[in-house]
């Protein structure tokens, strides 16, 4: 074999290929380099053939594939397509699982947590869809199921998802794990409760005075116009502006509405839930809504009626 001067030892193999020789041993002790023969003296020989295999087993390699995938496309057991088409699916899982782990270590550095709540924050993000689901469930039966409100709206508030998509974004998983610590506080549960029951209609009833501004956004954007244009609360304007936007409504029942929805953290809610089905609506109106109450109290003298006890609470 000594004879053949297109036979390429394993030195010359490397400085051929750019492969270093003590990798193009391994592979060659691994079986995925098959030798063209030997040297009198025993050493492995490689032809060109072996060129092209270590050009091929150099892309795969690069690609990711392991050593086992690799041998399965050399010795044709498996196309290099099957291969791919499997490796894509296993980078795009480490790629959801980076997305969920720097989604909340951007949280963390936000919020200086602890070490507690950043084990809390891994385990929220980290949830099946299945426990996601339940999370959300019991939240719903918990607020929604109490209330007396007409089939349809049940009906809606049933079907009401909120989930990650199969490919969130970081910032989809950052507003899931505020959201999944916001629902299962039982504060923030009762303060809903309290604020549907203030804007949500009875069957067979119309919308309670202050569902218009939470359910309608010209409220907000009439105030956000009458902010910009320097208009304070206790401005004549402001009272003005009451007038226009509720009519004859009881204004004192509109602040109870009003100020419920705020304690609650409403806005935030719905930001929340926005931002994780990838839905950049409106922005905050917390402000606006804030100027309003004030601009209402004063209307109302700084004295709200005291509803009375809820008729449509189970």
């Amino acid at each position: 074999m000594d004879e053949r001067t297109d036979l390429l030892t394993i030195g010359r193999l490397a400085r051929r290929t750019g492969i270093s020789a003590r990798t193009l041993r391994f592979w060659s002790n691994e079986g995925i380099i098959p030798s063209a023969g030997r040297t009198a003296g025993g050493y492995r020989l490689y032809d060109a053939a072996c060129v092209a295999r270590v050009e091929l087993i150099r892309t795969l390699r690069e690609l990711g594939l392991g050593l086992d995938d690799v041998h399965r496309v050399l010795d044709n057991r498996a196309t290099v397509a099957d291969v791919a088409a499997a490796h894509v699916a296993a980078i795009d899982t480490r790629i959801r699982a980076l997305k969920v782990s720097r989604a909340v270590l951007s949280t963390v550095s936000k919020r200086r947590s602890t070490p507690e709540e950043t084990a809390l924050m891994n385990r929220l993000a980290r949830l099946s869809a299945a426990e996601r689901a339940q999370i959300v469930d019991e939240f719903k039966a918990d607020v929604f199921g109490r209330l007396d409100i007409a089939p349809e709206l049940r009906e809606r508030a049933r079907e009401l998802s909120v989930d990650l998509p199969e490919d969130p974004t970081p910032d989809q998983v950052d507003a899931w794990i505020e959201l999944a610590e916001l629902v299962q506080d039982r504060g923030f549960r009762v303060r809903l409760g309290r604020f549907l029951e203030l804007n949500t209609p009875a069957p067979g009833q119309q919308a309670p005075p202050g569902a218009t501004i939470w359910w309608a956004r010209q409220v907000v954007n009439t105030v956000a116009q009458a902010r910009k244009e320097g208009v304070d609360p206790d401005d004549p304007s402001a009272a003005e502006l009451i007038s226009t936007v509720f009519g004859d409504a009881d204004p004192n029942a509109v602040l109870a509405s009003l100020e419920a929805g705020i304690d609650a953290g409403a806005e935030r809610y719905r930001g929340l839930v926005s931002r994780v089905r990838g839905r950049y609506g409106a922005p905050d109106a917390t402000g606006e809504l804030r100027w309003l109450a004030t601009a209402l109290r004063i209307a109302t003298g700084g004295e709200v009626t005291p509803s009375p006890p809820s008729r449509r609470t189970r």
